[in-house]
């Protein structure tokens, strides 16, 4: 860990035998010890090192990755009142805009997927959210960058496939192009849910139930006194082929986004559709504590899957803000998974307080990386949420400049497929093929 950890919080909080002590109605300690896990984070960090690109982590994380370490470092911010990190969260924002200020860089332009986009969104969604401080250019600010991810997003709705949605990539060469998954319509109807609130615009609420309609009717939402969210569908064969998978940002995606939306309109359907899906969240505790539980039973979790329970961390936190009958049992989880991740994981390294993924272990399980801190940090950071005012709107305190016609401009994502031979598309499909064996060789299929 950085040497910039205060000493005495690492003295104070950690041992070798019995982890890091965790209060959880203690102002100071928690943020002694999300500062411990921020400080962590950003030891995967080389942006402003020579080599190193401002914004990015270092291997094997992905760009998608990097936009959800930074909004858990704005939660960190704002939660934990500490302004240590602002200069590097703001110039990590603004330099992956990308020209046409849309989160499409060109470093980007050809792999990118509607999915890292969207996280990207989510990111500046927040920061709008939380009054983060805006960059001086205001075409920059992060309502406007917010309003562009979500107009270049929109345009990409695929009519011809399914009837609707999003497919998970944006250019028809990627590995995954027939593929339209419930992580990039997710991302979509989110940030439609919190744009509408925060504008008071009911053009983007109509998007976000265009979106909620078209998964339902797809088959991606499941119905019952329990809601469950299937990570996709495949294109072609009349669009029948549910991959019956699910995991936990998927089903916060869709939570929060609801409980936003009834936040807005206090329409009774979002309530009831909040509820159902926050029933349907059980699936990812054990004894109350948070478990990634399509891959983590089974050892089996890829780079990309670890650091899931953070968003899904994130996302129960806002959606006990915004819904407060939801706000005792998010807490009972929040509470519960907080203790068993510092007391019982985050004790590993040579600095006796890496994060581990499993935190029904009782000690570090050899598992570390960037998404093991940022689900640390995550769910220490959300115990705060009540603690602070809730996201702020336009009308409300709200100070970020938006630009409604953002991203309309430029980016060309409809070009035509090129014409690649089988040495060209193999490091495109090596992802899926990684994914597709990690899948048969877990047998971790929750199909409810």
């Amino acid at each position: 860990m950085k040497l910039t950890i205060v000493l005495s919080a690492v003295i104070g909080l950690v041992s070798t035998v019995q982890g890091i002590w965790l209060d959880t109605n203690n102002v100071t300690n928690l943020k002694e010890v999300s500062a411990i896990f921020a400080e962590g984070l950003l030891d995967y960090y080389d942006g402003n090192e020579y080599g190193g690109t401002i914004g990015m982590f270092t291997w094997p994380y992905y760009w998608w990755e990097a936009g959800g370490a930074w909004g858990s470092l704005i939660d960190y911010t704002y939660y934990m009142e500490n302004d240590t990190f602002v200069p590097l969260i703001k110039q990590a924002l603004e330099y992956q805009t990308g020209d046409d200020l849309n989160y499409i860089p060109l470093n980007q332009s050809t792999t990118e997927g509607n999915d890292d986009q969207g996280f990207w969104g989510l990111a500046v969604m927040a920061a709008t959210e939380k009054n983060f401080s805006n960059p001086d250019n205001k075409d920059k600010h992060w309502l406007a960058l917010t309003q562009a991810v979500f107009n270049t997003m929109t345009a990409r709705w695929d009519h011809k496939e399914c009837h609707g949605g999003l497919r998970w990539q944006i250019f028809q060469w990627n590995s995954g192009y027939d593929y339209k998954n419930s992580v990039s319509n997710g991302c979509l109807f989110n940030i439609g849910a919190r744009l509408a609130r925060y504008t008071s615009n009911d053009t983007y609420m109509e998007w976000a139930e265009k979106v909620w309609d078209w998964m339902y009717g797809i088959g991606l939402l499941t119905e019952g006194e329990h809601w469950y969210v299937y990570d996709g569908v495949t294109v072609g064969g009349n669009c029948t082929d549910i991959t019956k998978l699910q995991w936990s940002y998927n089903q916060a995606l869709m939570l929060s986004g609801c409980a936003f939306l009834y936040n807005y309109t206090e329409d009774e359907m979002w309530y009831n559709r909040t509820m159902r899906l926050l029933s349907g969240a059980q699936v990812f505790f054990k004894d109350d504590i948070m478990y990634e539980a399509a891959c983590q039973g089974s050892n089996n979790c890829n780079q990309d899957q670890r650091s899931f329970k953070a968003y899904f961390s994130r996302l129960l936190g806002l959606t006990s803000v915004m819904v407060l009958d939801t706000e005792p049992v998010i807490t009972e989880w929040l509470v519960a998974s907080a203790n068993a991740a510092a007391k019982n994981s985050c004790t590993g390294g040579s600095d006796w307080h890496t994060c581990g993924l499993n935190w029904q272990n009782g000690t570090w399980d050899g598992y570390y990386g960037l998404g093991e801190q940022m689900c640390a940090l995550e769910v220490v950071t959300n115990l705060r949420v009540h603690d602070l005012p809730p996201p702020y709107t336009a009308n409300n305190g709200g100070s970020s400049k938006g630009n409604p016609a953002g991203g309309y401009a430029v980016t060309n994502t409809n070009s035509s497929p090129l014409n690649l031979d089988k040495g060209d598309t193999a490091g495109a499909s090596i992802i899926t093929v990684i994914i597709a064996a990690s899948l048969v060789g877990s047998g971790v299929w929750l199909i409810l």
